[in-house]
């Protein structure tokens, strides 16, 4: 069966398996990741199983990150129609995207202590994950194949390829000012280089009580500063935020706050977080080009029809407009 809550850019399978091995008896409960049909209009344009899962590997073998133990990949299409691998099952409950988890869910019924437990134990996964050394073990199926001479001017040269890719013979204006002011406003300093998780997120984690016991989704990690995770981590909830205040929802405002994250990832990390700003409007942009790529995924299957502005398929347009005009504060 497929969870209730997968996503769209791989799809997601959750199965029992019994079998023999040398007159032994063995049963598990697993999940296999299987790569998107092509012709479904995908999310991305490639989806490397290999390197997500020699990933879990390599993040199970040098940190205290908590993600599922891998077992098998079978990259042979023969099989399943699609490249898969297969994971332990991890049980725990996930705050929801849909609903939002700030619309109403076991996060927002949380106590405020339960809320800041979740918080810290999120961030210190940040911590934890970007504290692997990338100069003692093979990271290069991570690096990124565009040019560039940094991990981050090769992110953003990544994102402007996808960009291209995702929004076929429309263009968007609001998402090309934003390639333009990252262009302007680039960090003096990148810092060290580190894993990013990609879509550092609560929502790609589980969790028993308020406590992580696994992070999933790894289809779009790089090596990168380590303020793009933590710029993606902030902007997501920035972004279901709007998303209450347009339905008159109280949110949760006083969680997940910038300076009390940047707090926390500093104690536990003893590194300074710089220039956020960037960061969450690099995060604002690469969310913007996603969400172009899910209204066409919607408009191939007539669940929805091309605007006649293209910037109305971006949900947080009034957010990344008034992080380009320097007009937004958290």
């Amino acid at each position: 069966r497929s969870p209730s809550a997968t996503g769209m850019s791989s799809e997601t399978l959750l199965f029992d398996a019994t079998w023999t091995v040398a007159g032994q008896h063995h049963a598990g409960a697993f999940v296999a990741r299987v790569a998107p049909d092509p012709s479904d209009v995908p999310v991305f344009p490639r989806y490397d199983l290999g390197a997500q899962f020699r990933l879990l590997e390599l993040v199970a073998a040098h940190s205290a990150v908590p993600v599922p133990r891998v077992h098998w990949l079978e990259e042979d299409h023969t099989h399943l129609g699609a490249p898969f691998f297969v994971m332990d099952r991890v049980d725990g409950r996930v705050p929801p995207d849909v609903m939002p988890y700030n619309f109403g869910s076991w996060v927002s019924e949380a106590t405020d202590g339960e809320r800041r437990t979740l918080q810290d134990a999120a961030v210190a996964v940040l911590a934890a994950l970007h504290a692997i050394d990338v100069t003692r073990v093979d990271v290069s199926f991570l690096e990124l194949d565009v040019p560039g001479t940094t991990p981050l001017q090769r992110q953003v040269a990544a994102q402007r390829r996808y960009y291209d890719w995702a929004r076929g013979d429309r263009r968007h204006s609001l998402i090309e000012r934003a390639f333009a002011w990252l262009d302007a406003h680039w960090p003096a300093d990148e810092g060290p280089t580190v894993i990013n998780w990609g879509d550092a997120r609560i929502g790609n984690m589980l969790f028993r009580g308020f406590e992580p016991v696994a992070v999933l989704d790894w289809e779009m990690a790089a090596l990168g500063p380590r303020e793009v995770d933590l710029g993606w981590f902030l902007f997501l909830h920035v972004f279901f935020e709007d998303l209450a205040h347009q339905f008159d929802l109280a949110g949760l405002p006083d969680f997940l706050r910038p300076r009390d994250v940047a707090a926390t990832y500093a104690a536990r990390s003893g590194h300074r977080v710089r220039d956020l700003p960037f960061y969450e409007t690099f995060a604002a942009l690469r969310h913007a080009i996603v969400m172009a790529r899910v209204h066409a995924r919607r408009v191939h299957f007539g669940e929805a029809e091309c605007p006649a502005d293209p910037d109305d398929v971006i949900p947080h347009r009034g957010v990344l407009g008034r992080m380009l005009d320097g007009t937004w504060r958290d």
